[in-house]
This record gives structure tokens, C-alpha cells and sequence, in this order.
């Protein structure tokens, strides 16, 4: 018979001789993680289990889905032979039951969960331009371009008010270089098709209102137990950029918007990264800073976040630094750069006298990994080779039955299913065109109307009130609608209204 504590997640039985019990402390949730291990040994099991131990906890989870097999945690376990042998093994038996837990689906193309939007203000230039996969200089034209909606009030919320406001720039590229440095047709063409590619995967879903409130996904249920946010990122992994800069988002979002917590006894909400290696394969400089920064800085504010991928060396190790609790699945050595992994895995865990951990590693079968977690005072506990325990969660993806039942009994649907398009940059510009046209027009048939007096000789050079007048017309008749930039309206409307 097993004793559980109450203050931690049970995460298996060591099965090195010693028996003992090996827990993930909810005081240490919020300083971080990592799940590690080849495809096939466990992880996802492994992630289950954490999950649970949370919820029932009254820990919110959010977790990204990224093969399905993690929508079972709304169902009942089948308590299959080998999960009841595997709880026999370890001295679970009679604790071991059956559970659901209360989950929501999420989903940002909206087709297997609730929509998750965001506008295109608040993800911001940088990561903007990590998911458009924009080169430094194209990076540059995006920041000006923030700069002048920001500077002229125009509100960007989806991707028709950034094809806009893009025109505009590109129309007054006289202007705005002569302010804040060289715009290029080039570069506002490269951000343009770049936006058409996002598109085409998917991703104007992504940009919009109603906006996701944090908030929501921090919520227990009516018996305190934590609820389980499942993002469907089966068909997300198609567009690993769009992935993981959304999961980047809503750290930094967290980050942003949380107080800061202090000493708690349990994590506000504990993050899961899967694929983790995707926010950091080919990431720049000032991006992995950020990552880095936000990893450190969270856990003020009570959020936890592991990250899980098939090896430790995925994770640049700045960021694996800040990781305290350690859950080793086995590695393969099939190559001098895998051999190489393992050997560095290895020296990033606090000693165990019994075995070597390097030739452990390649040995771990199913089901079993090497744990490290945070005790007492927050140093590492000595590594120890485990027997993960079996989920009380159905292991496997539900029917599609299953999930929509679930979709329906959401509470959030009536706040988040149906889009809403507010005023924002590009009905602005568009409004504000059409009224600048129409001036333009009502001046002109004024001053035909005037009598008519003899010709004199004229400058061929426009006056600043022609030039704006012309440029504007050709705003109009652009291609991307008639959108144009505040300032030159404002600079005409004044002159028309003097």
C-alpha cells in the first residue's frame, strides 16, 4: 500500500531496490520542468500523470495536444490489465482509480475546441515577425509600421487592418523614412506575401475578437479541482512557427498581466510545452532573450512550465538552467550526436550512488525514467530510476462524440464561438478616405465653378496641398482598398476645415 502526501504529485515508485516513493512537491510547480525522452518511452504518459496530480491539486492546466492522445483526461480510465499490473507493481493497487477531469477543448483554427484568438496590437512586432519569418531588415519596416498605427490611434485586430496600414505606409514611404528610417516596396511586398502564406495555413483564425482572456483558462471547477485546457495542436505542428509563437504569446501575456505571488504552497497554473524544441529551432538572438527572460521571471507570478521534448539538448541551456524538476525518459545512442546528449543529460543530475546515470539513460524501458525533483529548501533531490504510476485518465484521444459533448457543455462557448468584427484600423482609414475623397471632389467642382479669369503664367511645381490631394487619390484607388495614413488626412482635413 502506497501513502500519499498530500503537498505532492505521486509520480512513481523507484525501482533501483529502494522502494521509495517519488513525488513532484507543489510548493517547487512553479519552478519549471522538463519531460525528456525518445519517441515511444513514456512522455505523454508521463505528462498525464503530472496533469492529473495538479488538478486534483486545484491547479489550472494548460497543455498543448499535439498528437490527440491527450483528450482522454475528460474520460474515465478502461483500467486495462497492464495499468492495474503497473499499479500492483509499485504498491498502487488499492488507491488506484478510475477519474475524469474537467477539461475544456480549445483549438486556434476553431474546428476542435473553442476558438483562440488574439489581435494583432497585443502579439506584438517581434513575435509577429518570428511567425511571418521576417530577416532583420523586414523586421525593422514591421516595427515602424506598429509604430505609426500606435502614434495615429489606428487599432490593429486582425490581419485586414495590417494589409492596410502596410498600403498606407507603402503609399507615404517618402514620409515616414525621412522620420524613422528607409521603407522600402521591397520590404512591405516580402511582409506582404509573407502575411498571405499565414493565411493560407490558417492563421487569420488566429487574429481577431473576441480575444482570449487569460483569465479563463485559470479557472477550478465547482469541486476545486483545477480545469485542463487542451489546445488541438495536431494540425498547429504543420506551421511549427504559428505554434510556437502563439505559446511564446501567452507566456508572455501571463507573464504581463499576473501579480506577482510570493511563497505559495501550489502553482497558479502550470504550462506544458510539447515540441518544445520548436520555439527555439532557428530562433533569433533577441527572441530566445525573451524566452529566457520570461522563463526566469514567471515563476514570480506562480506559473510553472515544463517543457517537453525528445532531448535535453533541444533546450538552449540558458532556459534549461532554470529547470529544477527532471523527468529522464530513455534516450537512444545510435549516433556520436546522441552519445554526446546522453553524456550531457547525465552530468545535469544530482548523483545517485546505486547506478550510473549515462549508462542508465540508453536502458530505461517503457514507462520507467530517471526523476529529479526539488526538496526542502528547493535544491535537487538525488536521481532516482522510476516506475511511472498508471493515469486514473483514459489513455488515448476521445471520439469525436466525446468532444463535442464536452464543446457543449462548455460554459465559454457563448463568449468565444462566434466571431466579432469591431471598428478598427481598417474601417478607420477606409471612412476617412471616403470622406477626404469626397471633399476633394466638393472642392474641386467649387472652384470650376468659379468665373473663369485670364490664364497667368503658373509654376509647374505642386503645392504641398496638391501633392497630398493626389497622393491621396491614389490611396484611394489602391489595390488594398481605400485605406490611408492619419496623418496626411489629418494634415488635409485641417486645411479643408480652415
Amino acid at each position: 500500500m502506497t501513502c500519499l502526501q498530500s503537498d505532492g504529485i505521486f509520480i512513481g515508485k523507484s525501482d533501483d531496490g529502494s522502494g521509495s516513493n517519488q513525488y513532484l512537491p507543489l510548493k517547487w510547480g512553479n519552478r519549471h520542468g522538463l519531460i525528456a525522452g525518445a519517441t515511444g518511452t513514456g512522455k505523454t504518459v508521463t505528462l498525464q500523470v503530472l496533469t492529473e496530480g495538479f488538478s486534483r491539486a486545484g491547479v489550472p492546466v494548460f497543455l498543448a495536444d499535439a498528437k490527440g492522445d491527450l483528450s482522454g483526461l475528460c474520460r474515465t480510465s478502461d483500467m486495462q490489465d497492464f495499468l492495474t499490473k503497473r499499479a500492483s507493481k509499485i504498491g498502487f493497487a488499492e488507491e488506484y482509480q478510475g477519474a475524469s477531469f474537467p477539461a475544456v477543448f480549445w483549438d486556434l483554427f476553431g474546428e476542435q475546441g473553442h476558438p483562440v484568438r488574439t489581435t494583432i496590437s497585443e502579439i506584438g512586432p517581434l513575435l509577429l515577425s518570428r511567425m511571418l519569418e521576417l530577416n532583420d531588415t523586414q523586421e525593422g519596416v514591421m516595427n515602424i509600421a506598429f509604430r505609426v498605427a500606435d502614434e495615429q490611434g489606428l487599432l490593429l485586430l486582425d490581419l485586414k487592418d495590417l494589409r492596410a496600414l502596410l498600403s498606407v505606409v507603402n503609399e507615404q514611404r517618402k514620409e515616414i523614412s525621412a522620420v524613422y528610417g528607409n521603407v522600402s516596396p521591397q520590404s512591405i511586398g516580402a511582409i506582404q506575401r509573407a502575411l498571405l502564406r499565414l493565411e493560407d495555413q490558417g492563421a487569420g483564425k488566429f487574429f481577431g475578437e473576441p480575444a482570449l482572456d487569460l483569465r479563463d483558462f485559470m479557472r477550478t471547477d465547482h469541486t476545486g479541482r483545477g480545469m485542463v485546457n487542451i489546445l488541438a495542436a495536431d494540425k498547429l505542428m504543420n506551421s511549427p512557427r504559428l505554434y510556437g509563437t502563439f505559446l511564446l504569446w501567452m507566456l508572455s501575456e501571463l507573464f504581463e498581466e499576473l501579480p506577482e505571488a510570493g511563497d505559495a504552497d501550489r502553482p497558479k497554473l502550470v504550462f506544458f510545452f510539447d515540441e518544445a524544441h520548436l520555439l527555439f529551432d532557428d530562433a533569433p538572438k533577441a527572441l530566445l532573450e525573451k524566452v529566457e527572460q520570461v522563463v526566469r521571471l514567471i515563476r514570480s507570478k506562480g506559473v510553472g512550465v515544463f517543457f517537453v521534448t525528445q532531448s535535453p539538448d533541444d533546450i538552449p541551456d540558458s532556459v534549461l538552467g532554470q529547470l529544477g524538476n527532471r523527468i529522464q525518459h530513455a534516450l537512444r545512442a545510435f549516433t556520436p550526436k546522441q552519445q554526446k546528449a546522453i553524456r550531457l543529460a547525465a552530468q545535469t543530475y544530482r548523483p545517485n550512488p546505486a547506478f550510473e546515470v549515462e549508462d542508465v539513460i540508453t536502458t530505461l524501458g517503457v514507462g520507467e525514467a530517471l526523476v529529479s525533483t526539488l526538496e526542502k529548501k528547493g535544491q535537487p533531490s538525488i536521481v532516482e530510476r522510476t516506475l511511472i504510476r498508471p493515469p486514473s485518465s483514459k489513455l488515448g484521444p476521445v471520439s469525436r462524440a466525446e468532444r463535442k459533448q464536452v464543446l457543449n457543455d462548455s460554459t465559454l462557448g457563448a463568449k468565444y464561438d462566434k466571431t466579432v468584427d469591431n471598428e478598427s484600423a481598417y474601417e478607420i482609414l477606409q471612412e476617412r478616405a471616403e470622406k477626404a475623397a469626397k471633399a476633394a471632389e466638393k472642392a474641386e467642382a467649387a472652384e470650376a465653378a468659379k468665373p473663369k479669369k485670364a490664364p497667368a503664367r503658373r509654376s509647374n511645381r505642386q503645392s504641398v496641398g496638391e501633392a497630398a490631394v493626389k497622393s491621396l487619390t491614389r490611396a484611394v484607388s489602391s489595390s488594398f482598398g481605400r485605406s490611408i495614413a492619419k496623418a496626411l488626412l489629418r494634415g488635409i482635413l485641417g486645411a479643408l476645415k480652415r
